[in-house]
């Protein structure tokens, strides 16, 4: 099991209550990843997609529970961690979900590990390596990306920017819906901050 995140250890009287709080983590993170590990399975199973799952956890509790759809949605960016994103975004009706967290039963692909931080979850655990599903005939491409090697590279695209006046067009639109867009944002972070104040009211109730 890794996280993005490790919890240190001190040297001094405090290790014996960081020590108890690590074991508490590790066992919350083991229960919901299970939880991924479960959907993985359940994916496989319907005939969904590949052996992907991914649970999104918000105040301990199990906001979205998704595996991989790509088959089942003929959508082949429809992995578990992304639908997962896109569904508890839906639910939450909100586009940033800085106050939760996701589970992933394998080492998000680069696309989902785009997703993730876009969303703004603010801790990331998953099981198995992306070697595991390379082993089986997965996107070779994945580890690469992650690593920053060409080992496993494979897949063959050809990238090319726009000439001057298409970059031009392109570019000139952030200049001219930047007013409107700044506008969106700050109107969701408002309700995001909102929701978390009347949460944090509740619970203190």
């Amino acid at each position: 099991m890794k996280t993005l995140f490790n919890s240190g250890e001190g040297t001094d009287g405090t290790l014996s209550i960081a020590s108890a709080f690590a074991g508490h983590q590790e066992d919350r993170d083991h229960k919901f990843l299970t939880k991924a590990v479960e959907e993985e399975y359940k994916g496989v199973e319907c005939g969904h997609g590949g052996p992907f799952g991914a649970v999104v956890v918000r105040s301990d509790e199990i906001v979205v529970s998704c595996h991989n759809m790509v088959l089942k949605n003929t959508d082949p960016t429809a992995h578990a961690e992304v639908t997962a994103v896109r569904e508890a975004c839906k639910k939450l009706k909100r586009i940033e979900l800085s106050d939760c967290e996701i589970y992933a039963s394998c080492e998000p692909c680069p696309m989902c590990f785009g997703a993730i931080p876009l969303s703004r979850i603010k801790r990331l655990v998953y099981g198995a390596k992306a070697e595991a599903a390379i082993a089986i005939g997965f996107d070779d491409f994945i580890a690469d990306a992650l690593r920053g090697t060409g080992y496993y590279q494979k897949a063959n695209l050809e990238i090319k920017k726009a000439d001057v006046s298409g970059a031009v067009i392109a570019e000139q639109v952030f200049e001219k819906t930047k007013v409107q867009v700044y506008h969106v944002l700050i109107v969701d972070r408002i309700e995001i901050y909102g929701c978390m104040r009347q949460n944090w009211s509740s619970s203190l109730s």
